[in-house]
């Protein structure tokens, strides 16, 4: 979850049975942590291991993201390492300019269900994902995407090249940006007066009795939307299709989060990192890692802010795994993978034959990443063409061949200078890569 958001994961609650011995901390409005220091606000979101929280910082007079973890030992020792990493972060970068969040304080709070380790974050806004969704899953102007490229880019070479960190795990939803979509939800654009004692008649059981509430009334909703679509459907009504959202006032900067999972370059803990859509191939094929993975990660989340879907997004079938499906994918974008790579991982004989053919999807059906932005996504021939460039040496095959995230900052698309290409420069790629209108794939089994 993104550690520090206002958007965290409110859509469904954590759920009462986590709230015991070794699980959550109940926390109530008012509440106070660290010797008086933060009081609770109210709650931002949770994720598996953690509730997340809006507090007000009575010491330095802000709003900041208090994390509260699970008592169980496994937690306390996930909880350590990202506060390791966290407190790493925060020296290297003592003006806080690198898009990287800041680890504000950590300390221990014990409660009835045990010892609870606490992080105490900046207070940023919401997620990419967020923006996306609200965008309605179209794809932001490229002005804007660039912008948000930018400030990741600052934060992956702070983090690579200064501090050595890898991250594992970069994705939308584990990018904030700096302040909410919703002016009427940041507690100093919305001049929200800071609760700091608990209001009179708050019971024991409030936050059970929130979520008992809170699940009540989703249901209501559904049972309301279920009458109503049967209305619509008995009638003949269409739902109208959603105006265009402006997004001119929403500032664009924003920072890295999350670092549960990241690592050392010198000292990694897992195999198998990054959430599926964002892999890369030398993950799946267990080929080893460096930094290179997550400006594969990063591509990834600049194609889907252009048009508001993934990159990839493989499944299972009849006789091929989601591996599978994800390696044919990325090799129908971006060409054959090249036999000394394919073969040379771990797992490779689970998914190549020797000659670095795949074993069960046969059939392959290729179309340039410039074409797809230009089929699919109807981006102009330029734009396409300048996109395309800036993303494709980024989705190398050959982690080593890569651009480094220092080496992305100086790029022409990121500062958009010397951009225009001559027609018959534009012209020739064009023609090069064209094949047919769609992206077909015909796979063994299927």
């Amino acid at each position: 979850m993104s550690c520090s958001s206002s958007s965290g994961s409110s859509e469904e609650d954590e759920g009462i049975d986590s709230y015991r011995k070794g699980g959550y901390h109940a926390v109530r409005i008012g509440d106070s942590f660290n010797g008086g220091r933060y009081i609770a606000q109210r709650k931002l979101g949770w994720g598996q291991f953690s509730t997340v929280w809006l507090a007000y910082d009575v010491q330095s007079s802000r709003y900041v993201a208090l994390k509260i973890m699970k008592s169980a030992p496994q937690f306390a020792q996930a909880a350590l390492h990202e506060i390791e990493v966290l407190s790493a972060i925060a020296d290297g970068d003592p003006s806080n300019s690198k898009c990287v969040v800041r680890l504000v304080d950590h300390f221990k709070h014990t409660g009835p269900n045990g010892q609870h380790l606490c992080m105490v974050l900046e207070f940023l806004g919401d997620s990419l994902l967020r923006l996306v969704k609200y965008n309605h899953y179209k794809g932001l102007q490229l002005n804007k995407v660039r912008e948000i490229c930018k400030c990741i880019l600052i934060g992956l070479d702070f983090l690579h090249r200064e501090l050595g960190i890898i991250h594992t795990d970069l994705k939308l939803e584990n990018i904030l940006l700096i302040s909410t979509i919703d002016p009427g939800k940041d507690p100093i654009k919305s001049s929200l007066v800071p609760i700091l004692e608990r209001p009179e008649g708050n019971p024991n059981g409030g936050v059970t009795m929130s979520i008992i509430e809170k699940k009540l009334k989703r249901r209501a909703k559904r049972a309301v939307a279920r009458i109503s679509e049967g209305r619509d459907s008995m009638v003949g009504v269409r739902e109208s299709p959603k105006s265009e959202r402006c997004l001119d006032g929403i500032d664009m900067k924003c920072k890295v989060v999350d670092f549960g999972n990241a690592c050392w370059d010198s000292k990694q803990f897992a195999e198998e990192i990054q959430t599926r859509q964002y892999r890369a191939p030398e993950v799946i094929l267990r080929s080893g890692y460096s930094f290179s993975v997550d400006m594969w990660s990063f591509a990834c989340i600049a194609f889907e802010l252009a048009t508001g879907e993934m990159m990839f997004t493989p499944k299972s079938g009849q006789g091929f795994t989601e591996d599978e499906d994800h390696l044919a994918l990325m090799m129908e974008l971006l060409g054959k993978m090249p036999r000394k790579i394919a073969i040379g991982g771990a797992l490779s004989k689970d998914y190549f034959d020797r000659h670095g053919d795949l074993k069960r999807i046969r059939r392959l059906k290729y179309l340039s990443l410039d074409r797809l932005l230009i089929n699919k996504y109807k981006f102009s021939e330029t734009d396409a063409v300048e996109f395309a460039a800036f993303l494709s040496p980024l989705l190398d095959f050959a982690p080593e061949k890569r651009p480094t995230a220092q080496q992305c900052l100086q790029d022409p698309w990121i500062n958009f200078r010397n951009l225009t290409l001559n027609k018959a420069k534009s012209e020739s790629s064009i023609e090069k890569v064209g094949v047919g209108m769609g992206k077909l794939q015909i796979k063994v089994g299927k």
